[in-house]
């Protein structure tokens, strides 16, 4: 079975369920979704599955939250956004209706060691992300799991934030790093093409838009796209972030160089833009950025 983050598995929705189809997706151990209308006072959340209240118990609401090492907070962020669960029975409230109980812990332990152990490093898969760092960005990699891209594997244009790349909320693809006991480890900018494929996107004599990313004496360095920057010419008042129209000069592939010369200035830089994926497998081993004969060998391999 195949684990999604939460909220982009249509297929599963727990919403619209009569109770005899949620008693048969309790023998059958399914795996379903629904939206949390509330967090109460002891952390429990309550979800609405139509024909019955749903409630996860607080211990139920995500691996670590029973022994301290996953906050509370984790589950009251939860208020209003979908959430993944099993059922484990029911029973009646005091008015005599019937409630189900569920656990997103359970399927986050089925998720676990049904899919995630299961990957190797190199392998693609989709993600949710769900908050933004300065050091990095927070992905939902299945069932509501939590791992990181840090900021300097969302590009190869580097940036000031994650927020410069990404939002809360977008789905993206992501490629598995690095594992280690408690935690895994993903790369967005093995996905987003090589310096020559991104270089062919432009053409000497044309004007293109840009960010500026970096001012330093010599030049501006302007990013094209999230993997490919080139050098403007030093020009005054402008400064990290803004948007920026330039004149492509020249493209240089064994020196992987463009050059630019900036031709007007805007005020503030437009949202990240939608990315563009250059893969379209489910795994990779080795991604070479740098072209072949480049005097600077840049790549990653995902096999060490």
């Amino acid at each position: 079975m195949k684990f999604y983050p939460e909220g982009n598995n249509p297929e599963i929705s727990g919403e619209t369920k009569t109770i005899n189809e949620l008693k048969q997706a309790m023998a059958n151990s399914a795996v379903l979704e629904s939206k949390v209308i509330l967090c109460d006072r002891e952390h429990n959340l309550h979800l609405d599955l139509g024909s019955v209240r749903g409630i996860i118990p607080r211990v139920e609401g995500a691996i670590g939250i029973e022994d301290g090492s996953v906050r509370d907070i984790a589950l009251i962020s939860k208020v209003n956004k979908k959430v993944c669960f099993s059922i484990m029975g029911f029973q009646n409230d005091s008015y005599n209706n019937p409630i189900a109980i569920l656990s997103r812990r359970a399927v986050q332990i089925r998720c676990m060691n049904e899919y995630l152990k299961k990957l190797k490093h190199g392998d693609i898969i989709d993600a949710t992300v769900t908050h933004l760092e300065k050091f990095g960005a927070f992905i939902d990699i299945g069932a509501g799991i939590n791992a990181l891209i840090p900021i300097d594997m969302l590009s190869v244009s580097r940036i000031s934030h994650p927020n410069e790349r990404l939002s809360e909320g977008q789905k993206i693809k992501v490629v598995l790093k690095k594992t280690e006991p408690e935690k895994m480890t993903f790369s967005l900018k093995e996905l987003l093409g090589t310096w020559q494929e991104n270089a062919d996107m432009f053409s000497s004599g044309e004007t293109v838009t840009g960010v500026v990313r970096s001012i330093e004496d010599y030049g501006i360095f302007v990013e094209l796209a999230p993997n490919l920057a080139g050098l403007a010419e030093p020009q005054e008042n402008l400064f990290v972030g803004q948007q920026v129209a330039v004149y492509v000069k020249s493209v240089i592939p064994d020196k992987m160089k463009i050059k630019l010369v900036v031709v007007e200035s805007f005020d503030k830089a437009e949202k990240p833009a939608p990315l563009t994926y250059f893969i379209n497998k489910n795994h990779i081993d080795y991604w070479q950025y740098s072209p072949d004969g480049a005097a600077k060998h840049i790549y990653t391999d995902f096999t060490i």
